[in-house]
Parts: C-alpha cells; structure tokens; sequence
C-alpha cells in the first residue's frame, strides 16, 4: 500500500517533529484515520518531501516525526497544458487525469468556441474548483510536485506563452502532421493547446501558428476535450523519458 501524502508548509517542514494541522491534519486523524506508528509523507508541493513515522493523533490533528528529509527536483522538460473550458464538469476531470500523468502546468483558456464562460464570481469559483483538484490529485498521485493552475487565459496570452516555449503543440483534427513524430526537447517547456468542444478556430490556429506551434494530429480517433490533453501528455511523456 503506498504511503499517504500530505501537506505542509516548507517552513513547519524543517523541525523534527511536525505538527499538522488545519483541513489537511482534519483529513489525516479523521478521514484517513491514520494511527500511531504509521507512516505519512509530508510535502510542501514544490519539492521538498519529509518521510515521517506518526506518533500522536488527536481529533482534528496529529504529530508525526521525521525519519528523514530530502528535496525532490522538477522534471524536465516542463510540460504545459493550455485547456479550453469544457462544459459541465469535465475540466475537473480533465485537471485530474493531467494530474495524475504528471502535467505540470495547467492553464484554463478562453476560446472562440467555449461554450462555458468563466467570468466574475464564476469564474474564481470555477478556479478554486481546478486548483483543488489539482491538489487532491496530486496528493493522491504522491507527486511531490503540484501542478500549477494558472489564472483564466486569452488566445492572446497563449500565443506569448507559445513564444517562449521550447516546443508549442496545437492539437487539431486537420493536421498533417503526427504528434508522435514531433521532436520533443530535454529542457525548456512544451506546450500543448487543446481546443473546446467546438475545435479551434482558423484564426486561433494562425495566431498560434505566428507564435511557433506546430498543429498536431494526436491520432486517427476525435477525443473529447476533457480527454485529449491527458492522452497527449501520456504521449509526450513517454517520448522525452519522464516514464
């Protein structure tokens, strides 16, 4: 069975006996009902991992003492994934399978054809949503390293970020050429651009296309939205030596 991952901040890391508290000590002592003498990993998300034996529970809490401390670097190269909103809640299951494959970048775009809008209290709702998933995933997952979600993007904002990518990706259905022929570089981050249910649109794909991407086709079958990001980073990962 694999050791639970929870989190704590870098600072409460470094003493020799830790004290978690708060949602994540609630969910230890009273969901997962770890006990005295089991093992837990702690994680600040970025890195840092401390392997802890834990040596006290109390109701909403427990204190857990560290066996040893160590820092786990980033992969590269990073990969990027540029999500166009689905409907429903399929981008929280997109979030989640990007996640658990090991996505290390994960930014919600506003496309031409979204048919969801992500604007006022909406919109915050809807990235606290992502960002949770995003954390719970990861933890389950064990990543030492959580994935970023960023703020809400415009087609101009990926376009910059395309530029300074070592490799931009537009999926899209018409394309010539196959993804899994692609070049993937060892440093630097690989972005990859997965429409809304409606596709991309000609203009978004000029844009991006200016911008660096290569249109890719992912393979001979149409994947909805919310699965097509997982299936091309399981295929980039794999091609770059990450698995």
């Amino acid at each position: 069975m694999s050791v639970p991952v929870f989190l704590a901040d870098r600072a409460g890391l470094q003493a020799a006996r830790i004290v978690l508290g708060g949602a994540e000590g609630r969910h230890a002592a009273a969901v997962r009902r770890m006990r005295p003498g089991e093992r837990i990993d702690l994680t600040d998300g970025a890195g840092e991992v401390a392997e802890c034996v834990v040596v006290d529970v109390a109701k909403e809490s427990l204190t857990a003492e560290v066996v040893k401390r160590y820092q786990v670097e980033a992969p590269a190269p990073r990969l990027v994934v540029v999500q166009g909103l689905p409907k429903g809640d399929r981008g929280e299951l997109a979030v989640e399978m990007m996640t658990e494959v090991g996505v290390d970048v994960i930014v919600p775009w506003s496309a031409a054809r979204c048919v969801t809008q992500w604007k006022g209290d909406r919109a915050a709702k809807a990235l606290a949503r992502w960002r949770s998933t995003a954390r719970e995933a990861g933890k389950q997952a064990r990543r030492f390293h959580l994935p970023e979600v960023t703020e809400q993007a415009t087609t101009a904002d990926v376009a910059a970020l395309i530029s300074r990518a070592a490799l931009g990706i537009v999926l899209h259905e018409e394309a010539a050429e196959p993804m899994s022929g692609l070049a993937v570089p060892a440093e630097g981050d690989v972005v990859i651009v997965v429409g809304p249910e409606g596709g991309v649109t000609g203009e978004e794909i000029s844009r991006f296309t200016e911008a660096g991407a290569v249109p890719a086709l992912l393979g001979p079958t149409v994947l909805r939205t919310s699965t097509a990001g997982v299936a091309a980073a399981s295929v980039l990962l794999s091609r770059c030596g990450r698995w």
